[in-house]
């Protein structure tokens, strides 16, 4: 019978997020985030397999903890909503943020991982799906509700996350001012 794990796997994927937030993706070693745990390293390995599986990880629950609110919001008709999702949920997960908005998934994981290859492309059909089914309900022109909902908000809130800073709530009537205009 083996030993019951010492951290759960969001403890981990924890320790590696505040070292990526904090320090950048090159910081969040094996070593570092074991070092952070207070625990070994070999136990990250055994859990993990690889650096590169760790970081994948961590990078898909941020992406799914984001899409949650963006792909609710479409389903239920609220372009708004799905806009604002980004500066409110910037906000409120700060290091989260940070991670998806400042960094491309190719920068965190020198090679992504094979068994990861699904998780990713279900997470990629998810939004898509969103976005097509609220074009198609709605009238709306797909590429100008990615415009509205995806590149605007972004836009808005990377050059404060890229200045280490929170966006700040008047971003909110910018991107709403905006997507009004684009899906007029």
């Amino acid at each position: 019978m083996g030993r019951r794990a010492k951290f759960s796997q969001d403890q981990i994927l924890d320790a590696a997020l505040a070292i990526v937030a904090g320090s950048g993706p090159g910081a969040a070693t094996m070593a570092a985030i074991a070092a952070r745990l207070d625990g070994p390293t070999g136990s990250l390995y055994h859990r993990f397999g690889s650096r590169d599986l760790l970081i994948a990880t961590l990078w898909l629950r941020t992406v799914r903890r984001f899409q949650d609110g963006f792909v609710s919001a479409l389903a239920a008709g609220d372009a708004e909503a799905a806009a604002l999702h980004v500066p409110r949920w910037c906000r409120a997960h700060p290091a989260e943020a940070a991670l998806l908005l400042l960094h491309r998934r190719e920068d965190l994981a020198a090679r992504w991982p094979a068994e990861l290859g699904h998780a990713l492309d279900r997470c990629d059909a998810r939004v898509a799906a969103a976005l097509n089914d609220f074009a198609a309900r709605s009238g709306v022109d797909r590429e100008r509700l990615v415009f509205a909902v995806v590149d605007v908000p972004y836009g808005a809130v990377r050059r404060h996350l890229l200045g280490r800073r929170s966006p700040p709530s008047s971003v909110d009537e910018l991107i709403v001012s905006a997507c009004r205009a684009v899906l007029a």
